[in-house]
């Protein structure tokens, strides 16, 4: 059982936990309890500069100061994550990369964002963090001193006193009988509560740190715009380039063409020999003109893509690539054509670029779909170092996937090899008609 699967499984239980849960369930309390007393040294901190932001002294210790601050929220999002299962959104605004200091004092001067959002966590975290993670531990510890009330409770009370155990004067057997049966009721208590410590943990984390609705609902709508306005500047673009290549290309040559065919129709009657040469110019000039309009219209929507499907389409990619290729699909339909052509086009420039750029013998290429997203990994053995804030190309593909809400993902170190991920939500419209 992974982690996710044993966090979900504690939901909604009500019968004791195993003895591997209960030991895994204290485990992680303490190290949410860990978490929580270095937020509390962070949050003393945290306090102090923001106090004296107002004067300008503390400026300079803003990027410092929020790294450390993200680094514990990350590692918290990371936990809620792999424990429980639970995504903790984020949104975080974009900061220069330069004077962040007093950009990050214009955030949390203003407040509701996401860097005034982990602010706040760090402060508050101990206070209410702490105390969830550390209830399973001081159940335990509870019970534990229970026990040795009980025992050395009848011994000392005529020296000492009586011991108390929560509400109970721990003087006799009797006392000490109910001390046992308290403490191990605690004890109960302690490892029933402790699996379920990481999955409230993590959701007190999502309430405390997710954007609020209204901003969720005005990143959404930034999203929409910005990739609305991306979406039109790629047609402008792509329209831009069709008229440049019919004018430069096809149109030029069916010029060419009315140009010899009227030479011909004037020397037909004074030189009928020549007239044979100039046709078969103009025979030759409306070959290369169709040639040409045919590459236009793959480039456009490739005929192969609109009769067979997006799989076909990319081995077909893979069988002009020079990089030898393997291609591993699995599509038990076909996305809707706007999404097809997305996909297409991202795989054709990702495996051109590698080509071009990466010094790689091969490529591998996985397109599956699951959970209602078009996932397609494209790998190569190449020299590595892609970087999409290094280049128009990758920058182009996040753009065309964003239009469809979708995402790129780069992982290429130096030396190699380089793995794109891309990811498009979608809905498979009809069954596939090619094998894998």
């Amino acid at each position: 059982m992974n982690d996710r699967q044993y966090g979900a499984s504690m939901i909604g239980r009500t019968q004791l936990p195993s003895t591997s849960e209960a030991i895994t369930g204290v485990r992680r309390s303490l190290a949410l309890f860990k978490l929580s007393l270095w937020a509390m040294v962070l949050g003393v901190w945290l306090a102090t500069v923001y106090s004296f932001l107002a004067t300008g002294l503390t400026v300079g210790l803003l990027p410092g100061t929020q790294r450390a601050v993200r680094r514990l929220v990350d590692r918290h999002r990371e936990l809620a994550q792999q424990w429980s299962g639970v995504a903790v959104s984020s949104n975080y605004p974009p900061i220069p990369e330069t004077r962040q200091g007093p950009a990050l004092h214009a955030l949390l001067v203003a407040r509701h964002n996401q860097v005034w959002r982990d602010w706040r966590f760090v402060v508050v975290d101990p206070l209410i963090g702490g105390v969830i993670a550390s209830i399973p531990v001081a159940l335990l510890l509870s019970s534990v001193w229970g026990f040795v009330a009980a025992v050395i409770g009848p011994q000392v009370s005529e020296d000492l006193g009586s011991i108390w155990y929560m509400f109970i004067p721990v003087e006799g057997p009797i006392t000490a009988v109910l001390a046992v049966l308290l403490a191990v009721a605690t004890a109960l208590l302690a490892l029933w509560d402790a699996p379920r410590t990481a999955p409230r943990h993590a959701r007190y984390l999502a309430r405390i740190l997710a954007p609020s609705a209204d901003e969720a609902m005005a990143q959404r709508i930034e999203h929409l715009t910005t990739t609305r306005s991306d979406a039109m500047d790629t047609q402008m673009a792509e329209i831009r380039r069709i008229e440049r290549d019919l004018h430069d290309g096809a149109q030029a040559r069916l010029v060419a063409m009315g140009m010899t065919l009227n030479a011909a129709e004037r020397l037909l009657k004074t030189n009928p020999d020549a007239v044979a040469g100039l046709l078969a110019e103009a025979r030759e000039s409306s070959t290369k003109a169709l040639d040409e309009l045919r590459d236009l219209v793959r480039g456009i929507h490739p005929p192969v893509l609109a009769d067979r499907g997006l799989g076909d389409a990319i081995r077909s990619l893979a069988l002009l690539c020079p990089l030898e290729t393997e291609v591993t699909i699995d599509l038990p339909g076909r996305p809707e054509p706007p999404v097809e052509s997305a996909a297409y086009f991202a795989v054709s420039e990702i495996l051109t670029n590698a080509a071009k750029h990466s010094g790689a013998q091969r490529a591998w290429i996985d397109v599956r779909y699951q959970n209602g997203m078009l996932r397609m990994d494209i790998t190569d053995d190449g020299r590595g170092g892609a970087d999409p804030n290094r280049g128009t190309g990758l920058r182009g593909i996040e753009r065309r996937l964003a239009a469809f809400d979708g995402i790129m993902a780069v992982s290429s170190p130096p030396e190699g090899p380089t793995l794109i991920t891309m990811e498009l939500p979608c809905a498979l419209s009809s069954p596939k008609t090619t094998s894998s």
